[in-house]
């Protein structure tokens, strides 16, 4: 299946960023939290995620976020599921916004083993990316974790984000994959000197025309990932937040040049319910502005 080449072009060549808006079960409480919703506002799954489809809606319709700024943004399953104004929220980012979609497609995360937490196992993938593909979406995202520089977990970890990539590039989708390092590791660099190097193995085992992103835990060495960035195969490396301030991710991200974020939590930072429009358009288009300004380096 082929992969949309307007999308493609987008994404591989025009300056922006990636929003991510795909807080899960487990972590969509916290966001909702730091939103300025408080737990008791719902009492089950269902009501919870609607109203975080409510605030994910308010920010995607938002007047400052468009792809002028903006590659793509990262939805949760329940949110491609869900409608924005009459529209499929991939084809209300797309056909409107100008926004290409992205679909996370992880269950979560295995017990630590190794220093490392691999994925849980993706029952039905092929299933969804196939319901994706037919929703518009463009490329997925899965997450694993690094703990500790262990040479045995890192080459797991690896091992599964291409494994199940190259079943999304067989079903005409870009893979983001991202094995994410604990910014609070007391072994972050050598983790990253070791992730670089099973990530190139693969990376160079790829056929002409397999595609993948890459989405990485801000380095500590500046310009760390230039390798990767430079690949033939690789479309975008994106860098998360990881659990740093939107002042210092932005700070880290713009000492790496050709790395691009692809932020959560800093990109909502700041941002509350209770907020009028005019101040929620404020917050939202000063954190845009900053973390494009910080991805045009």
């Amino acid at each position: 299946m082929t992969i949309n080449q307007q999308q493609l072009q987008k994404v591989k060549t025009q300056p922006g960023f990636i929003a991510a808006l795909d807080q899960s079960g487990g972590s969509t409480p916290k966001a909702l939290g730091l939103y300025g919703i408080d737990k008791s506002a719902f009492t089950n799954d269902e009501e919870m995620f609607s109203i975080v489809h409510q605030m994910r809606s308010r920010i995607i319709t938002n007047s400052s976020f468009n792809g002028d700024r903006i590659l793509g943004a990262i939805l949760f399953e329940n949110t491609m599921d869900c409608d924005i104004e009459g529209k499929s929220s991939a084809s209300y980012l797309w056909e409107v916004e100008n926004v290409v979609p992205f679909l996370k497609v992880d269950k979560g995360l295995a017990d630590e083993s190794n220093g490392v937490q691999v994925m849980k196992p993706i029952p039905g993938l092929h299933a969804l990316l196939k319901r994706a593909k037919e929703k518009g979406i463009f490329g997925t995202k899965m997450r694993s974790v690094i703990k500790l520089a262990d040479n045995v977990g890192i080459n797991a970890i690896v091992d599964q984000q291409f494994e199940i990539g190259r079943q999304i590039i067989e079903a005409g989708l870009v893979p983001i994959l991202e094995p994410e390092i604990d910014i609070n590791s007391p072994e972050k660099a050598e983790a990253e000197t070791k992730l670089k190097a099973a990530l190139m193995r693969h990376l160079d085992k790829l056929s002409t025309g397999q595609l993948v992103m890459f989405k990485l835990t801000l380095p500590e060495q500046d310009n760390f990932y230039a390798e990767c960035i430079k690949h033939p195969s690789m479309v975008r490396v994106v860098a998360l937040s990881g659990g740093y301030s939107r002042e210092e991710a932005n700070a880290r991200l713009s000492r790496n040049p050709g790395l691009i974020a692809s932020f959560s939590r800093a990109l909502s930072e700041g941002l509350s319910v209770q907020q009028s429009d005019n101040e929620f358009t404020e917050t939202l288009n000063d954190s845009i502005e900053s973390i494009y300004q910080a991805s045009c380096t």
